[in-house]
């Protein structure tokens, strides 16, 4: 380890320095020494192994800030690479450069949005915070931390900027045992001693941003996130605190932060349970829902769901109900309403059955079948929810209104697929017999594929030919057959004896 750490950084030119290019043997030959590397566990006879593992893991994080410092200039690098090719090919100079954080995230195995504030915070460490950058390099800051002190001197001018990053200078030591709240404080004040009319008016028109967002949480959970001005939040969080303290000293056995929970559901849909009249799209086989089969369903923004739960659910117990509701009856005792539209899939491989249309538009019944089918949006690492429902070979180059030629795309990502130099097709690089396969291609020639998630109740996989993988109901008419012939063999025993 210590090898590595001390040595072939430094004879090779390293992304510490960032002078050397980095070559693709290289970093091979740097992931094949980590990926072998195994550390030998302390025993009786060795006192000192827990310090050299202690020395290991302050050597790895030192390494990954390094890297994150060499991808930072690499990616300055192909943009300013990406924006020169661009301008010799005449593209005028407000459209230069799009479509480069999308590569950038792609690289990297990130959604699009996280490849832009990747782009972002490398062009600002690159050509205005050098200091920070340093620090980075010799793993004094992590990639967290040097991402705060670019976010709070954002509304500063490139020179403050500078001036910021000379005042701190990371790189000295500055922030050695210091939290991020450390950090943060330390950027604002120093941002505000520099311009505070603008760190001023960056506080003012932070209400401009404010959103609600939903995320998965573990156990069938979702996180609910509400970004407010500070008045407005407060008010919320009071009102919600005032209800729950009002209906705890009348006796109701609920703890505080479920009346709260529940009372946000009420008032903000008009209904106890929350989801009368709202389509929530769950997938689910027919063996789930009618036979009691383990499979698990799959909830439209949200992810995979238990079998039982979503169950539980159709019967109108989703967790806040009333104790006693019936079945489809929420909590406020009204009758939910529940529609079933059938997908019907190929056997093995969960293929859905295609349709076809001739319109101009995906229609209304088509784009409730990509949803069904792709989930999120079809970019690969993106799972930002479906914007756009796009020809994967546009309209206009005489693409179909197909289910095949069709994906679901967030804005961003449909927006970025028309660009110059941006490719996309299905099914031509994909065998018969497997799922739904875009196949993208990015300026650089550098290719990428996303397959379409499996339903519920189909192979994970989804490449065996549907002949490989016997269907449920020729397992059940196996097992019966092999019923009746254990208990026909067992009645002639029974005669012979």
């Amino acid at each position: 380890m210590e090898g590595i750490r001390g040595t072939q950084l430094m004879e090779t030119g390293s992304p510490v320095g960032g002078a050397a290019p980095l070559s693709g043997a290289w970093v091979r030959d740097v992931i094949d020494a980590l990926t072998s590397f195994r550390p030998a566990l302390p025993n009786g006879t060795a006192p000192d192994g827990r310090a050299e593992l202690i020395e290991q893991l302050r050597a790895l994080e030192d390494l990954k800030s390094a890297a994150a410092a060499a991808q930072a200039r690499i990616a300055v690098s192909f943009d300013a690479a990406q924006r020169s090719a661009e301008t010799n090919l005449g593209v005028p100079a407000d459209e230069r450069g799009r479509g480069v954080a999308a590569q950038v995230a792609l690289a990297r195995r990130e959604s699009p949005a996280k490849g832009s504030r990747l782009l972002g915070l490398a062009k600002a460490l690159v050509s205005e915070m050098p200091r920070t950058l340093a620090a980075l390099d010799t793993g004094q800051l992590n990639e967290w931390r040097a991402t705060l002190l670019v976010k709070e001197t954002a509304c500063l001018s490139a020179e403050d900027r500078c001036a910021v990053d000379e005042e701190l200078a990371a790189d000295t030591g500055t922030f050695d045992g210091a939290g991020d709240k450390t950090i943060i404080a330390a950027a604002r004040t120093a941002a505000y001693r520099r311009d505070p009319r603008s760190v001023t008016q960056r506080a003012s028109h932070a209400a401009a941003e404010r959103h609600v967002s939903l995320r998965p949480a573990p156990d069938t959970m979702t996180y609910l996130t509400a970004l407010l001005p500070v008045a407005q939040g407060v008010a919320v969080h009071a009102a919600l605190t005032r209800h729950a303290d009002s209906l705890r000293s009348s006796g109701d056995a609920r703890t505080r932060g479920q009346i709260m929970a529940d009372a946000l559901v009420e008032r903000t849909t008009g209904t106890p349970g929350g989801i009368t009249g709202v389509a929530i799209q769950l997938v689910m086989t027919d063996r789930t829902l009618f036979q009691g089969d383990a499979e698990p369903g799959r909830l439209t923004g949200y992810g995979i769901v238990p079998a039982g739960w979503a169950r539980t659910l159709l019967n109108g117990s989703s967790g806040n109900t009333k104790p006693g509701a019936g079945p489809g009856e929420s909590e406020g005792g009204q009758e939910l309403k529940f529609w079933l539209r059938r997908l019907f899939t190929a056997p093995g491989t969960g293929e859905l059955v295609a349709v076809d249309s001739r319109s101009r538009l995906f229609p209304a019944g088509l784009r409730r079948f990509i949803e069904a089918r792709d989930d999120t949006c079809r970019t690969p690492y993106c799972d930002a929810p479906i914007r756009h429902f796009d020809h994967i070979i546009p309209w206009h180059d005489g693409g179909p209104t197909t289910l095949t030629n069709g994906a679901g795309l967030c804005e961003a990502c449909n927006h970025t697929k028309e660009l110059p130099g941006w490719t996309a097709q299905t099914g031509a690089t994909t065998r018969a017999g497997t799922r739904h396969v875009l196949d993208i291609r990015t300026p650089t020639g550098h290719h990428y594929q996303s397959t379409a998630p499996p339903l519920p109740g189909s192979n994970p996989l989804g490449t065996g030919p549907p002949d490989t993988a016997p269907s449920h109901s020729r397992r059940r008419r196996k097992l019966r057959h092999q019923a009746k012939a254990l208990r026909y063999a067992h009645l002639t025993q029974l005669q012979v004896a």
